[in-house]
């Protein structure tokens, strides 16, 4: 299903401000909940991930090409985690100064929602999948920045300008320059959707083992994906 680019726009920014209204307003407590919901949107970005983005790079594209820029996504993915400190699956482990703005953890988060961002053109299920990817990602980031010690004014230009990344991706893939040369971003972002959605799957399992909740809702993912 395509959807018009004013809502491909909207979504990505809409989706992270309601995120950090929510946790403004209700300083959610219940971590299971929002974990499980994690856990609930990598499986169901890795089935999307297989059932839409793989088999469209790979039928048009030289497989051996196509391989070597998936794998390029994935050590991307890596090296940006270097700096975001792995905030993309849901955990954020660093310090803010109070009157700093943290520019690495803003540069690689925004690396990371521009590369999503460019698969959502001509492919709406995709679009389905970022969304539920941020909405809990975006959440305990929401958590973590208002409970950190950076000025409320740093907050609000933070998650207004992250806010704009995916839509920026989803603009750049309507570039001419992109009609034969966007299967290589969109490759890169199969290897990032990979990497992501693996790690938030045992990363949200509790010593690394499935109890039957997060099986559930990992089927579910996954089902739900098949169905779109």
């Amino acid at each position: 299903m395509d959807f018009p680019f004013a809502f491909v726009f909207l979504a990505p920014i809409l989706a992270v401000w309601g995120s950090y209204i929510f946790v403004l307003f209700a300083q959610p407590k219940d971590k299971k909940s929002i974990k499980l919901l994690l856990t609930f949107s990598g499986a169901f970005l890795l089935a999307l991930t297989f059932f839409e983005l793989l088999p469209e790079v790979y039928n048009e594209h030289d497989s051996r090409e196509v391989a070597v820029f998936v794998l390029a996504g994935i050590l991307l993915q890596v090296f940006l985690e270097f700096f975001s400190k792995g905030a993309e699956h849901g955990h954020v482990h660093l310090h803010l100064e109070k009157n700093k703005f943290p520019i690495l953890l803003f540069l690689s988060l925004s690396m990371h929602a521009l590369i999503e961002g460019v698969p959502i053109h001509g492919n709406g299920s995709i679009l389905y999948g970022i969304i539920i990817h941020k909405i809990p990602v975006a959440v305990i980031l929401s958590i973590f920045l208002l409970n950190s010690k950076m000025k409320k004014a740093l907050v609000l230009m933070f998650v207004g300008a992250f806010s704009l990344m995916t839509p920026l991706g989803s603009y750049l893939a309507q570039l001419p320059w992109m009609e034969t040369n966007g299967y290589i971003f969109t490759a890169l972002a199969i290897g990032v959707f990979l990497h992501i959605s693996t790690i938030i799957l045992f990363e949200t399992s509790q010593e690394h083992s499935f109890n039957l909740r997060k099986l559930l809702v990992i089927v579910l993912g996954i089902g739900i994906a098949y169905f779109l």
